[in-house]
């Protein structure tokens, strides 16, 4: 993304001390993305054998955390039979994977394409930067089947026909959608994109350990979980230095716009995904579900899905753009210094 071609750019209005020019005589220079580009046949989890999911299943376990529904308390979801409260989580299970997928598919791998094409400016060494975006791609299709899979032993153990396509897009990759249709230039699709993808991997953590960390549910679904942070740790780490090097050679319009998607994704990484519980509720035939929702979606007390954001307040901080972003960061938690 160089100044040429998009109106804004030249000089930045700040630069970030951490991160000089690309210098190919420095042996230091882009030393965590090679050195992760370096040890990626040894971490990855696409070079590891897959466990026998089908093993795994225990049918006596719930498919989803119910304390992750956002209307658990709510007296119309409490009276459900049973049996549709089972197939509620059971959706809820498929409707947590496909938001991953949807991410994955659509925020992330469509940006790191951008990334290898050259588009943005990164002042990084460009063979070692399209290595490590070529593995991180790689790892998302893997990520992708994983998930597929973790559905898939579901629905075969339960006998539930509940198909990815009887859902609407995940609300990350929706939002980022909007944003991009409703932009002018293509250089605001493609910040747009990056700023999405950067919520994406390093905030993916803290939502896949929203299962990760759940011991009472499927130990197939955990595992999954477990299994797909394992790289994202990683990831996490590739995309703030990348984000940073990209916002050193901004302009001041260009860092505007980035900051204003930065909490757009924010609040679409935080939020229930409402569209689908309502998809969800017609596909059970819970009659009356539909009120339940809107209650529960314009109560001013309802939390977040995802309420962990110490990985990007960080990432926020070490930009010094924290005071610039319109987002209430005492709705989420912080932790570490």
């Amino acid at each position: 993304m160089t100044s040429p071609q998009y109106p804004g750019g030249g000089a930045p209005d700040r630069v970030v001390p951490s991160l000089p020019d690309y210098d190919p005589d420095d042996q230091i220079e882009n030393a965590v993305i090679s050195r992760l580009t370096a040890n990626w046949h040894r971490r990855a989890m696409v070079k590891r054998p897959e466990p026998d999911l089908d093993e795994l299943f225990e049918p006596d376990r719930p498919d989803y955390p119910e304390h992750l529904i956002p209307f658990r308390e709510h007296p119309f979801y409490r009276a459900m039979d049973p049996e549709v409260r089972a197939h509620m989580l059971g959706w809820g299970w498929v409707a947590f994977n496909k938001h991953v997928m949807d991410t994955e598919q659509h925020v992330v791998n469509p940006t790191f394409s951008l990334v290898i094409q050259g588009t943005f400016d990164t002042g990084l060494d460009m063979e070692t930067l399209s290595t490590a975006m070529t593995q991180a791609m790689l790892d998302e299709q893997y990520h992708t089947l994983m998930h597929l899979n973790a559905s898939s032993v579901m629905r075969r153990r339960r006998g539930w026909r509940m198909p990815e396509s009887a859902l609407p897009l995940g609300y990350k990759a929706t939002r980022l959608r909007q944003r991009m249709a409703a932009s002018e230039e293509p250089w605001q699709r493609d910040l747009s994109a990056l700023a999405f993808a950067t919520v994406a991997e390093i905030s993916i953590n803290s939502y896949l350990d929203l299962i990760a960390q759940d011991d009472e549910i499927q130990p197939i679904n955990k595992v999954t979980a477990v299994m797909h942070n394992r790289d994202e740790y990683c990831h996490s780490s590739i995309a703030d230095e990348l984000a940073k090097a990209v916002y050193d050679r901004l302009g001041p319009a260009q860092r505007a716009l980035f900051r204003e998607a930065m909490v757009d994704g924010l609040e679409a990484f935080a939020a229930n995904s409402f569209g689908t519980w309502h998809r969800i509720v017609d596909l059970v035939g819970a009659e009356g579900g539909h009120e339940m929702l809107h209650e529960v979606e314009h109560d001013p007390s309802a939390k977040r899905l995802l309420s962990n954001f110490s990985g990007l307040h960080k990432f926020c901080a070490e930009l010094d753009i924290l005071e610039e972003l319109e987002f209430d960061w005492s709705t989420v938690t912080i932790e570490g210094p």
